[in-house]
This record gives C-alpha cells, sequence and structure tokens, in this order.
C-alpha cells in the first residue's frame, strides 16, 4: 500500500457528541458547546459521509468496567436512556457506530475508513476516547487527522497534552486546527469522499 493517504480521500468521524457529555455531571467536558460550531462547519464541508459515534454503558460491567462505574457511579445509565443521544445533526449518509469502549476502533469503523483513506478526527474527549481511537486507527495503519479546535478535554491541560503526545506521532497522526485542514482541502480539488 502507499505511504500516504490517497489524495482527496478523508472520512469525518465524529466521537461521542452525546448529551452525557455535555449536560452537568460527572462527565461533563467543560469546551462541549465551544467545539460545536467547529464540527458543524467540518460536516457542512466535508459532506454527509460523516461517521458519528456513540458510548453507550455495557451494563454488565466486566472485569474492570465495574470498578469504573463504581467511580463515576452517576453514569450508570441504561442502553436506551437519553443521555447516550447525540447532540449533533446527524445528516444524511452519515453512519453512527456504538461501543462500550474508550476506543471507537474496531471492524465496523475499520470498513467506514478503509485503509488509504485519512481519517479527520474530531470530539470528545480528546484525552480519553478521542486519544484511544486515534492509536487503534494508527495501529491499524491508518492516517489520522486530529482537528485541535474540534476537541475538547476534561480540562485544558489535558487537552494541550494529549495533543502533544498525539503530535509525536507524525506522520502517522497529525494534529491541526480547522482552518489548516480546510485549507488544505480547499487546495485539493479532488477532494472526495471514501
Amino acid at each position: 500500500m502507499t505511504g500516504a493517504p490517497r489524495p482527496g480521500m478523508a472520512r469525518l468521524v465524529v466521537i461521542d457528541m452525546q448529551r452525557v457529555f455535555q449536560d452537568e455531571g460527572q462527565w461533563q467536558v467543560p469546551r462541549y458547546d465551544e467545539i460545536v460550531p467547529v464540527i458543524e462547519r467540518l460536516q457542512r464541508e466535508c459532506g454527509s459521509s460523516a461517521v458519528f459515534t456513540r458510548f453507550i454503558r455495557d451494563e454488565a460491567e466486566h472485569g474492570a468496567w465495574a470498578a469504573y462505574y463504581q467511580r463515576w457511579n452517576e453514569m450508570r445509565y441504561p442502553a436506551d436512556s437519553n443521555a447516550w443521544d447525540i447532540t449533533l445533526d446527524v445528516r444524511g449518509g452519515a453512519t453512527v457506530v456504538d461501543a462500550s469502549t474508550f476506543s471507537k476502533w474496531g471492524p465496523q469503523l475499520a470498513a467506514l475508513v478503509p485503509e488509504g483513506t485519512e481519517m479527520i478526527l474530531t470530539g470528545v474527549a480528546t484525552d480519553c476516547c478521542v486519544l484511544s481511537t486515534a492509536l487503534g486507527a494508527i495501529d491499524a495503519g491508518r492516517f489520522v487527522t486530529v482537528i485541535s479546535d474540534a476537541c475538547a478535554a476534561v480540562t485544558d491541560q489535558a487537552q494541550q497534552q494529549t495533543l502533544a503526545l498525539l503530535d509525536l506521532l507524525s506522520p502517522m497522526c497529525e494534529v491541526m486546527t480547522s482552518d489548516q485542514f480546510l485549507t488544505r482541502t480547499v487546495r485539493n480539488t479532488h477532494y472526495s469522499h471514501p
């Protein structure tokens, strides 16, 4: 396979933009609302083939997950709770991938982001689900671009530290702003979707 993503082949992936991370509570991401318009802009510019993911608690709480949910005991919502609802408009041809794990990388997402396609990563939380999804995709040989102003972490410090860590993985992972990404995309006149 090629040593770079195919020109113009990119898939926007929006990680866990859900009510449970927006609303006040144990898992609230403070800058959640700030990244919403950035993601919406990227979705408009990238078209309707975005992938949205949802974290949904596995009520069985296997292994270490039991201890995790003892720590975050207020977040034991049932799988059908509206706490897991996506707060953004899931448009047209967008796909929703559900998982009960931090990383959303797996066979379903891999099929939606085939090898040679750049994964444009946004959402919450940068220091947890975005990070673990990026690492899974990188391990699977995908090129990942994390849009820094379209992601939010639990604190500003965690945001800076996680983005710095991801930036160390260049060229497999690139960190850039939405303006940088869209400027690069406009220059590529053959931009399309997989």
